[in-house]
């Protein structure tokens, strides 16, 4: 909510938050009728960490000091589409698994849907829009959202500090943690490049999805593993290492962004 009230909702941020969030959805539908990809990236930790990107804490700044702030709410969609289907999803996916289920079941997903904060999030805003308080409301609701941002991150940092502690098994990777990392740094900027190309996005619009496709694995994928006991190990791995290696990625995806103007 605070982020939204923060910047406003105008079409491009429903369009970019529409585009991150039916195709993420497609591609994770994709992955598990797959068996080549099922194969693979067998759990719901590797899938989501190749797909749900670390738009808030890193894309957004990145976008905002390289590219016109025309594109911030192009960026900010993004965001919020990807965050959408972390946390409405995600929680849904993961305590599936742990409960050992074979299938989703409806219920529980439309539950999941219902009860989750990004939805309850956007009902409140819609609300707040209905009575004319946004600007106020949108003030005092960013103070708690800083908070938030500080405690996950210590959660994270406090989970990697764990990883270089055990120098030896930093870099210990298994074929399927290098699949969701080449997933989330690369296959993926390049699957929104062609999908950015098909619906005939200008350059700049197309540049501000890419780089928010190209983000590191987020917060929320070690916030979620966590919560429910499942594959700390591996989303923790993943997120560090896509950290690391986006040093270099990122401004590779700018050069080549820049190429193909």
């Amino acid at each position: 909510m605070g982020l939204l009230l923060k910047e406003g909702i105008d079409i491009n941020l429903i369009k970019s938050a529409s585009l991150a969030f039916s195709l993420i959805g497609f591609l994770i539908v994709l992955i598990n009728l797959s068996p080549i990809f099922r194969n693979r990236l067998p759990n719901y930790t590797l899938q989501l960490a190749g797909l749900i990107g670390n738009t808030s804490f890193l894309g957004i700044p990145i976008a905002i000091a390289i590219l016109p702030s025309e594109t911030i709410n192009l960026t900010i969609g993004f965001d919020l589409g990807t965050t959408l289907f972390a946390w409405i999803f995600g929680p849904f996916l993961l305590q599936n698994k742990s409960q050992n289920k074979s299938f989703p079941n409806i219920k529980g997903l439309l539950n999941a849907l219902i009860n989750s904060p990004a939805s309850r999030g956007i009902i409140g805003v819609l609300i707040v829009y209905l009575f004319k308080i946004d600007r106020i409301l949108g003030n005092y609701l960013w103070i708690p959202a800083r908070i938030v941002i500080g405690l996950a991150i210590v959660v994270v940092g406090t989970r990697l500090g764990l990883i270089t502690n055990q120098k030896s098994k930093i870099f210990d990777l298994n074929e399927e943690i290098k699949f969701s990392i080449l997933l989330k740094l690369s296959i993926f900027p390049f699957i929104v490049f062609l999908v950015s190309k098909f619906l005939n996005f200008d350059f700049y619009e197309s540049s501000a999805l890419i780089l928010q496709a190209g983000t590191p694995t987020a917060i929320s994928t070690i916030l979620m593993a966590e919560a429910y006991g499942v594959n700390q190990k591996i989303a923790s791995k993943i997120l560090f290492t896509t950290t690391l290696i986006s040093i270099l990625t990122i401004p590779l995806l700018k050069i080549l962004m820049y190429s193909f103007n």
